[in-house]
């Protein structure tokens, strides 16, 4: 018996059809994912059945039963719980005050007896959390748990997670699939919408795959791989952008790091005697759980953020001290980690394309309109930038946003890059694609320093690994030699090879 089914559903956005006749079919005590590139539709059609959106056309039934489900407060009557990759917590209320919240006809809450109904609910359905906590405090997988604790706390029978795992660190992923595996063995069916490969083969036992919005098809996950399933996704063969194993060129020092240490926004230290060099035609990949110096040290290497000590070289030229556009000037080309950061999303796609370098468009204090223009048509053909020249860059896919990054910096030719976690949050075709530039630039002779927290991406595209813990390294080696075991162990603190 299916628990939800979703069938023949369509919705459009203007010219946009997002949803095109999609048949979606849950089961009773299933991980089922939903797959598929950004702007595949997974999303709008989860929002429907939450009440988000209403279908233009096509049927919802929950226990074979049809319903109209207009808002989330229809879908939660259904049991139907949904948690999106922005939190909708309060941040000073602590986890029973936030669990209980519009769930409750009293006006005046008795603090210790929803302390205790809501520590009874984590108990039984074994997600370890302290009632009494101020959300403010909890690290983001904690937050999370929080979330899921809400909707099952409201009676949630089927469980909807959009991308649950983007901003979880590898640890805390673990820890999610155990609850979801404990949560299916009690009933619970739960719709995982995710675009990496290796965890749904990991966690789900069916997965549904759109594309363009149309249904691609519904298989049991023990009957594929990931070759199969990105081939639904993407309508072609893909997988594995790799580094060809020969080296470039003899082994020239482009980038040379000594022993920098670096603080962080409280003012502690976060990188300690940081020292690397990075060879012509070479990717140095930095391998580490999130939150061990990695911001703190691709902001150091572009002049954001200051040294207190040591020093870093590009061809030789001492960098310290100067300002990011300095840096730029010298060779340094750098793709921010927050791709929104990294631009202003009410310019156009043209504009964010000048941004940084327009004073070589300027003469006489007067911008050249003309050349911007020229230059942006040339970069977006290049770089196969799905958007026109004055599309406003809040409108892009996040792989497309991505595509816009690159095509500003790598148009330059830089002498050394960095690039911190540059295919968090993409799908499968925009990773492909990212990470084939980067290996272009390694062979056209570029210094790359890749940090990344998806060892996979490390191994694939890495001529030399280094692993950051607690902000120092603690070890280098070269990629072929380099096992997960291996890079796990440095990972956490367990081994230190220096």
């Amino acid at each position: 018996m299916y628990i939800a089914e979703m069938l023949g559903i369509t919705k459009t956005f203007g010219d946009l059809v997002a949803n095109d006749r999609v048949d979606f079919q849950l089961r009773k005590g299933e991980i089922h994912a939903l797959l598929g590139e950004n702007g595949a539709g997974k999303t709008t059609l989860m929002r429907i059945l939450y009440g988000l959106y209403h279908q233009d056309t096509g049927t919802i039934k929950i226990e074979e039963k049809p319903v109209d489900i207009r808002s989330p407060k229809d879908a939660i009557a259904n049991g139907i719980g949904m948690v999106t990759q922005h939190f909708a917590l309060v941040p000073p209320l602590s986890v029973a005050e936030n669990v209980v919240l519009g769930y409750t006809d009293s006006f005046v809450l008795n603090r210790a007896a929803i302390e205790e109904k809501v520590g009874d609910a984590a108990k039984r359905f074994g997600i370890h959390i302290d009632p009494k906590s101020l959300v403010r405090h909890l690290a983001v997988g904690q937050r999370q748990r929080v979330e899921i604790l809400k909707a099952l706390y409201r009676n949630a029978r089927i469980l909807i997670l959009d991308e649950p795992t983007a901003v979880l660190v590898p640890q805390e992923v673990d820890a999610l699939f155990e609850t979801l595996n404990r949560l299916k063995t009690e009933g619970l069916s739960v719709i995982f919408i995710s675009h990496k490969l290796y965890e749904v083969t990991q966690i789900t036992d069916r997965v549904t795959v759109l594309r363009d919005g149309k249904l691609i098809g519904t298989v049991n996950t023990a009957d594929v791989n990931q070759s199969a399933l990105a081939a639904m996704m993407v309508g072609r063969e893909t997988f594995g952008v790799t580094r060809q194993t020969e080296t470039l060129g003899e082994n020239k020092v482009t980038l040379q790091i000594n022993s920098i240490c670096v603080n962080n926004d409280q003012g502690l230290k976060a990188l300690t005697n940081i020292s690397l060099d990075v060879n012509a035609g070479e990717i140095l990949g930095i391998a580490g759980v999130g939150g061990n110096g990695q911001k703190e040290l691709a902001e150091a290497l572009c002049g954001v953020r200051t040294c207190s000590s040591g020093s870093i070289h590009l061809m030789g030229e001492e960098l310290l001290g100067r300002t990011p556009a300095q840096f730029t000037q010298a060779g340094m080309g750098r793709i921010p980690e927050d791709r929104h950061e990294g631009m202003v999303a009410d310019l156009t796609v043209t504009e964010n394309l000048a941004l940084e370098h327009l004073n070589e468009y300027t003469k006489n204090g007067v911008l050249n309109h003309k050349a911007i223009r020229s230059q942006a048509e040339k970069l977006i053909d290049q770089f196969q930038i799905k958007a026109q020249p004055n599309d406003s860059v809040r409108t892009l896919s996040g792989g497309n946003m991505q595509k816009v990054l690159l095509a500003r910096v790598l148009s330059r030719n830089p002498k050394a890059l960095i690039v911190p976690q540059p295919t968090r949050g993409l799908d499968v075709g925009a990773t492909e694609y990212v990470r084939q530039q980067l290996l272009e630039q390694r062979n056209r002779g570029a210094a790359v320093l890749l940090i990344s927290e998806d060892l996979d991406e490390i191994l694939a595209l890495s001529d030399r690994i280094a692993v950051i813990y607690e902000g120092e390294i603690v070890g280098i080696m070269a990629a072929d030699e380099a096992t997960p075991e291996r890079l796990g162990l440095l990972m956490s603190g367990a081994v230190k090879e220096h």
